[in-house]
């Protein structure tokens, strides 16, 4: 029984979205940083498969938290 699972419909995995070019700038400026300073995640990552993420796009990443309601992070997405 092959049967394949999307892990993006898992109840588990955050909500991974790309930043656009406006929204990408307005972060960096926000937190004045570069995206060389953000954390990475690798354009293989099978979260960014279909979302059409090329290096040095940022994602945003948000996670439900049951002591902290929301958390928001960013990645830059590098090569590999």
């Amino acid at each position: 029984m092959n049967k394949k699972i999307d892990v993006k419909k898992h109840i588990l995995v955050p909500k991974y979205q790309k930043l656009s070019d406006k929204e990408k700038e307005e972060l960096l400026q926000k937190y004045n940083v570069t995206t060389s300073e953000l954390p990475r995640i690798l354009k293989s990552d099978p979260m960014l498969a279909g979302v059409g993420a090329k290096p040095g796009d940022v994602m945003q990443i948000t996670r439900n938290s049951s002591t902290a309601g929301r958390n928001v992070f960013y990645r830059v997405v590098v090569n590999g």
